[in-house]
């Protein structure tokens, strides 16, 4: 079963990795300016809100959207990424679980094995950390975050992995990375 990683927890681990905290008590984590990085965007249907520069980072995933767009993120996790996987909001679980996704969110977590309780009072991002035996409430969690999302957005990460990735309410994912090694590795996952 998925268990939750304290807030302070996650910013240490967090910060010890080269990533820095771009909104307080949030899930959004970035590389630091002067560090050079790489970015890919999988995104589900058309979105014409996206930067004509941006379009050749893009590819592509076809229907049914959510279902391909977790599935591919997990194997990434599995192929690529070894060790535990982080999840968080970019805001926090208060607002989440009270605001901005309180019709679907708890039901969801229930179904992945931790109840909302322990997250409501929580004015933080702390991790729910999935083990790779734990894939499978990995790849419905994300599912259901993409299914749902309307406004919010969520993290993933991967302790001592240089990369980020956002779990965006556009039914996408867009990973961020210092390596382009490894960038290069997330395309052939792409069907």
């Amino acid at each position: 079963m998925p268990r939750i990683i304290d807030y302070p927890d996650v910013l240490a681990r967090m910060t010890s990795d080269g990533l820095r905290s771009l909104y307080h008590n949030s899930g959004a984590f970035g590389f630091p300016p002067e560090r050079k990085t790489f970015a890919r965007g999988w995104i589900g249907p058309p979105d014409p809100t996206i930067r004509p520069d941006a379009q050749a980072i893009v590819r592509s995933i076809p229907a049914p959207h959510e279902a391909n767009l977790a599935a591919l993120a997990t194997q990434a996790w599995l192929d690529l990424l070894p060790g535990p996987a982080w999840v968080m909001p970019k805001s926090h679980w208060s607002y989440e679980l009270e605001f901005g996704s309180k019709a679907w969110l708890p039901g969801l977590l229930r179904e992945i094995g931790i109840d909302h309780e322990f997250l409501i009072s929580r004015n933080n991002a702390a991790a729910l950390e999935f083990l790779v035996e734990e894939s499978g409430p990995f790849a419905r969690l994300l599912e259901g975050l993409l299914q749902n999302l309307l406004g919010s957005d969520f993290s993933l990460a991967w302790p001592g992995r240089e990369i980020v990735a956002t779990v965006h309410h556009h039914k996408q994912i867009w990973w961020v990375t210092g390596s382009r090694e490894l960038l290069e590795k997330l395309d052939p996952t792409v069907p």
